[in-house]
């Protein structure tokens, strides 16, 4: 009898994210008025203890990614740019685009999250 023969393989695949989130909180001291930019410094926020931010975490290659809230309403990428503590303290910079304002008390929060992705391949023969 003529059959086709195959390695019997038994494979299970663990994998973790390990996400890591960071988030800054800021109020708005006076109003922006676009066209123009709101930068915010890391000592500008506070943490979700209510610290003074020290410094904006790095964002880890193909493994991040940051979201930016105003008044709670989640924003553009493209009116967004983050730059990390590392040799600083960081900033976040927010195009505030023309004929639109962010009053004074607004709200901004600032969510990073960073992945540690670790896997674990188990293979029986």
């Amino acid at each position: 009898m003529v059959q086709i023969m195959k390695i019997a393989v038994s494979a299970t695949l663990d994998i973790d994210t390990a996400p890591t989130v960071d988030r800054f909180f800021n109020i708005v001291a006076a109003p922006i008025t676009g066209a123009g930019t709101l930068t915010i410094t890391a000592d500008e926020f506070m943490t979700d203890t209510g610290a003074v931010g020290a410094t904006l975490p790095d964002l880890a290659a193909d493994n991040s990614y940051f979201n930016v809230y105003i008044n709670g309403v989640l924003q553009m990428d493209d009116l967004l740019a983050y730059t990390p503590g590392g040799t600083g303290v960081g900033e976040l910079s927010i195009t505030v685009p023309a004929d639109t304002t962010i009053i004074a008390d607004t709200p901004v929060v600032l969510e990073v999250t960073n992945f540690t992705p670790t896997s674990e391949a188990t293979i029986e023969t």
